[in-house]
């Protein structure tokens, strides 16, 4: 049975970071001891059953597997097109444009982590998207990333030619527009579902 949780005395972030969140569910994910050989195929990567989302998704296993399987092609298929800091930037952009504190941590950390750019991505959290990154690549990212959260939709040929100019391919582009269409529509299931929280360790130590 599915139990609708509330969290009144949760240590929720209050500012966009790069630093590990925590995050909990509004309705009750799958324990750990009642996932099957389906669930267990469905999160791809076994030890995603330790995060209480991924069990939640697992309510769906087929769904959960084909978000899983794109999620990890958009991101981590990197034989060509754009590079992996180029496509975190992609989802870090759009998450922080549309709100979501916890995929923009993972996202930009990512971002920092490919590129070494720890300054400019914190630019981004803290500034927001029309913050200058630095360089006309990572700007282009942004405008084109934050274009395709817009709601209605902003994107069209301006930021097409604006990832071009800044020296994407074809194959770069679909690469970057993957990327944040990804966390345009992931942003909001994440946003629906629970919320982040600071976790228990960076608490202690602040």
């Amino acid at each position: 049975m599915s139990i609708v949780h509330e969290y009144p005395d949760l240590h929720r972030p209050d500012a966009f970071t790069q630093q590990g969140l925590g995050w909990v569910p509004w309705v009750s994910p799958l324990e750990r001891d009642a996932l099957t050989e389906e669930h267990v195929a469905a999160l791809v990567e076994p030890a995603r059953a330790a995060n209480p989302y991924f069990r939640l998704l697992a309510r769906d296993p087929a769904a959960l597997e084909a978000r899983t399987r794109t999620d990890l092609d958009i991101f981590h298929n990197v034989d060509a097109g754009a590079g992996r800091a180029e496509r975190e930037l992609a989802a870090a952009v759009t998450s922080r444009r549309n709100g979501c504190v916890f995929c923009a941590s993972v996202h930009a950390a990512a971002a920092t982590r490919e590129s070494g750019r720890e300054d400019d991505v914190q630019r981004l959290l803290d500034d927001g998207v029309d913050a200058d990154l630095g360089d006309e690549r990572w700007n282009a990212v942004a405008a084109a990333s934050s274009a395709l959260a817009d709601t209605p939709l902003d994107f069209g040929a301006s930021d097409v030619e604006g990832l071009r100019a800044a020296g994407f391919d074809d194959a770069g582009i679909v690469d970057v527009v993957n990327g944040a269409a990804f966390f345009n529509w992931a942003n909001r299931l994440m946003l629906s579902l629970g919320e982040p929280e600071v976790p228990a360790r960076r608490r202690a130590a602040s």
